[in-house]
């Protein structure tokens, strides 16, 4: 999709297709996709702090998180150096708790500012590289640990893997880790559904590799702690999946790449895995959350930049 971001954008916006005639109804017709910040290496782990009324961000490769402030429209640095920290999420006490590929750990940074670490080692082994991070209505901190960070040092740093490839999840009195997970390749992005009765998985283990599956998977979540009835919720197709994001009715707005002009951008799914609708963006997008006052704003991480655009959806409020 090749625009001028300079020019205005005849209504309705083209970069929004609809697939499925139920994906209409939570498009506007009067909302255009925005670009609000370029200037990225890899953008990725958008997190929205509607008490502050602005986004945080990670910029992997260059080892920072940007704040990009709603009213202003200005965008500053939160944290540099951050440890190549990638996906972040609120708990329930509105505190940021992130994924540090540098350090290969999770943290969780304090109301006071001060930083904590709630995971980075298990029976002495070092975490690989975690990756992006959800919390259940009971406090419960899941992640996922494929470890990109220590593939290469662009993100991290590069080093022998210590564990395999997991899903984890903290207890939210005793931060005891248990894993939850380990039949994924390389699980990556994770979303709860509105009752938190499955929690959806990226496997981006295919991505490189033409003619296998690029998949989201669910599974159902039995008392709050464990996974059980792993199944292929969709197939990305030519794309593949990566941060993904849950609204009211139950639908998955999953981040697309590598698929090429045309597809790169933001599926979205219904709950019984139909493709309804995308959002075609030119470049690859990492992940995506909803924010804004009402939350009824998309926010997404391209590969170099941040986007946003307005829906007739809100997303689930996880705090």
């Amino acid at each position: 999709m090749i625009r001028d971001w300079n020019e205005p954008v005849r209504y309705p916006d083209p970069a929004v297709k609809v697939l499925d005639r139920c994906f209409r109804q939570y498009v506007l017709g009067s909302a255009a996709l925005e670009r609000l910040y370029v200037g990225c290496r890899w953008a990725e782990g958008p997190v929205w702090f509607g008490d502050g009324r602005y986004l945080l961000w990670s910029d992997i490769p260059n080892d920072r998180i940007l704040r990009w402030d709603e009213i202003t429209g200005s965008v500053t640095t939160f944290r540099q150096p951050a440890d190549n920290a990638n996906g972040n999420t609120r708990d329930r006490q509105g505190r940021l708790v992130t994924c540090e590929h540098g350090a290969r750990r999770v943290t969780r940074t304090e109301h006071d500012g001060t930083v904590t670490v709630l995971m980075d080692r298990l029976d002495g082994k070092r975490l690989n590289a975690p990756n992006d991070v959800v919390v259940h209505s009971d406090g419960g901190i899941w992640f996922t640990d494929p470890g990109y960070g220590i593939h290469v040092n662009y993100e991290g740093h590069k080093a022998p893997f210590e564990l395999p490839e997991r899903v984890y999840r903290l207890d939210p009195d005793t931060l005891e880790p248990t894993v939850v997970d380990e039949t994924l390749v390389k699980p990556n992005g994770l979303a709860f559904a509105p009752d938190y009765s499955i929690l959806y998985i990226v496997d981006t283990g295919a991505s490189h590799k033409p003619g296998h599956p690029r998949t989201i998977s669910a599974f159902d979540v039995v008392d709050g702690k464990t996974l059980a009835n792993g199944r292929i919720f969709c197939d990305m197709g030519n794309c593949s999946s990566d941060g993904i994001r849950v609204d009211i009715d139950g639908n998955v707005w999953s981040a697309a790449g590598w698929g090429g002009e045309g597809s790169d951008g933001v599926h979205v799914f219904a709950p019984d895995g139909d493709k309804i609708g995308e959002i075609h963006l030119p470049e690859v997008v990492s992940n995506v959350c909803f924010g804004g006052v009402k939350r009824n704003r998309l926010f997404m991480t391209g590969s170099q930049s941040l986007y946003s655009i307005y829906v007739e959806t809100q997303g689930v409020s996880y705090v």
